[in-house]
């Protein structure tokens, strides 16, 4: 009975549930003046035949982006694709997605999960590039965990673009800064920085419009090069910060999922900023 409500709040959030609705929406990212990211939505995959299968997804994903030679880098979750099942095989379904987005120009991003699962996405980072030489793999970095003080400069060796996020996952205070705090904002800024500052690939992808504003600034002032730095925004959310950026001539990246298994990850855009329930509140009874 509640579907129909959910599905309304989801819109806003989510570009569709299959690979043909997400090739749309990157399409439109792209004819706005942005680059694209897709994500096919899960996680925690427990059955390697099942894996295998939403690996084929993604399979799909990238030619159609290939087809459609549109600017759109695919996203995932290594426990999507098998590494709680085994950690080889993630490793290989990551491996078949990022070769065959390699064949057609674009990047992959590994997303990051829950604080107990990102040395092993490291782990397998640093295999594709080190063991692959698969250069066009990025990595998604949490500011809120501690660890990353050490992780970020490790990770800079490699030459994937980085991901630089608040991080969305609930962890207790002995392994991360908390939601919202004035230290993870600081800890945001200061490795936003040292990214901008090294010269290395970098996407600044955060909705804080103070921070955003910032960086901008000392890119300016210390007459950062354009290249390998981009803004990056989740549909749905900070739309107009995004363009604000790219009318002052900054890359931009717009990232877009898609899927069925959308609820939790709704869940977690309103948790980020609570206020937003009041708007799920006006999507799920608007088109009632």
């Amino acid at each position: 009975m509640l579907r129909p409500f959910m599905e309304r709040v989801s819109q806003r959030y989510v570009a569709g549930s299959t690979v043909a609705d997400a090739v749309v929406r990157a399409a439109m990212i792209n004819q706005n003046g942005h680059r694209a990211s897709a994500e096919y939505m899960g996680e925690s995959v427990r059955d390697e035949g099942f894996a295998n299968a939403e690996t084929g997804v993604f399979m799909q994903l990238v030619q159609a982006i290939g087809e459609q030679r549109l600017d759109c880098s695919i996203s995932f979750d290594l426990s999507h694709v098998g590494s709680l099942v085994d950690p080889e095989l993630g490793y290989r379904n990551a491996r078949r997605i990022a070769r065959a987005a390699n064949e057609i120009g674009q990047e992959v991003m590994i997303s990051m999960e829950a604080s107990d699962r990102t040395s092993g996405i490291y782990e397998t980072y640093a295999r594709l590039h080190e063991q692959d030489g698969l250069s066009n793999v990025g990595i998604t970095v949490p500011a809120k965990l501690h660890r990353t003080a050490a992780d970020l400069p490790a990770l800079m060796r490699l030459p994937g673009r980085i991901r630089l996020v608040k991080g969305a996952m609930f962890e207790p205070p002995e392994v991360a800064y908390a939601r919202n705090s004035a230290e993870l904002a600081s800890a945001y800024r200061r490795y936003a920085a040292l990214l901008l500052r090294s010269g290395h690939k970098c996407s600044i992808a955060t909705h804080d419009r103070s921070i955003q504003d910032e960086l901008a600034a000392m890119i300016r002032a210390e007459g950062i090069a354009a290249g390998p730095f981009e803004f990056e925004s989740l549909i749905g959310l900070g739309e107009q910060n995004i363009a604000d950026l790219r009318d002052a001539g900054f890359a931009t990246r717009e990232y877009a999922v898609f899927g069925k298994e959308y609820f939790l990850y709704v869940l977690n855009r309103i948790s980020e900023e609570p206020v937003r329930v009041y708007q799920a509140v006006i999507d799920a009874l608007g088109a009632a």
